[in-house]
């Protein structure tokens, strides 16, 4: 029985679906199911009841997911050991803005019940770079949002938080109780450089080219709009600054905070932060 196969296995009874949890694995279906057919056929039993309407764990797949687990966090914490003992024992974590949010708060306590010895290096970044340096190659892993390209990423949604138009407290429209990215069609926005992330400057332009002063840090946003009156978003559970208000933006999705890291990155390290990552903006 491989390790490997018990990923694959922990993958579908997680997600309940092939195609789903192929796509977590990276991998295409066939091989997929063929890999589970053959651990049912190795262990003498099957694993998943597969029906018209879905995929479900039998009794002796739910017995065997509570090992398979083990056995896996197990295996990474081996790893874990053996990488801190050949000298391999930090990791470089990038931060988009404000890095004392209550989910990595609680992800750096984890992190660091969970491994003691391990040196965890800090790179907060601007808005610039949603990737948080993971396309250039100076970081490990990133704490960020979206959206933004993900080519040669994988990315793990943590959490969704509605956004809002970010406005002078004195502003016509700042007692509204909501309002629609067309209310604000003829303002002025703060907006990012040219470069940015063609993505990421869609979604935070509420989807329309802008017109504005451009800044690169959440506190030049807040400063843009204190001082010329500029709008733009924020997502609501950040604080505004005194002099400033938000207004719920109601034809916006939310902003996803995702955890993101190199595919194919088979340091331990970085698999046991994603990992904690999602428990602990879970709680």
């Amino acid at each position: 029985m491989e390790l490997r196969t018990l990923r694959y296995f922990v993958a579908v009874a997680e997600e309940l679906h092939f195609g789903r949890a192929a796509a977590q694995l990276h991998m295409s279906q066939p091989p997929l199911s063929r890999a589970v057919k053959r651990l049912e056929t190795e262990l003498g039993a099957v694993l998943f009841d597969r029906t018209s309407a879905g995929v479900a764990l039998t009794e002796v797949g739910t017995v065997l997911l509570g090992e398979a687990r083990a056995l896996l966090d197990r295996a990474d914490r081996v790893r874990v050991r053996v990488a801190a003992a050949a000298g391999a024992s930090s990791v470089t974590v990038g931060f988009l803005g404000d890095s004392t949010d209550a989910g990595a708060v609680r992800l750096a306590d984890a992190y660091r019940r969970r491994h003691p010895h391990v040196e965890v290096r800090i790179r907060e970044t601007d808005l610039t770079d949603p990737t948080c340096g993971l396309h250039a190659g100076s970081v490990d892993i990133a704490l960020t949002r979206g959206p933004f390209d993900t080519t040669g990423l994988t990315v793990h949604p943590l959490r969704a938080d509605p956004v809002g138009a970010l406005l002078r407290a004195d502003d016509p429209l700042a007692g509204r109780e909501s309002l629609r990215t067309a209310d604000l069609a003829d303002r002025r926005w703060f907006r990012f450089p040219e470069g940015t992330d063609s993505a990421w400057q869609s979604y935070w332009h509420g989807g329309e080219p802008r017109e504005g002063p451009v800044v690169r840090a959440v506190v030049e946003c807040r400063q843009a709009v204190l001082w010329n009156g500029t709008v733009g978003m924020t997502p609501l559970n950040h604080e505004p600054a005194r002099g400033l208000t938000a207004v719920p933006l109601t034809d916006m999705p939310q902003s996803r905070v995702v955890v993101a890291w190199h595919v194919g990155d088979t340091n331990p390290l970085i698999r046991s932060f994603a990992e904690i990552a999602i428990a602990a903006y879970g709680n």
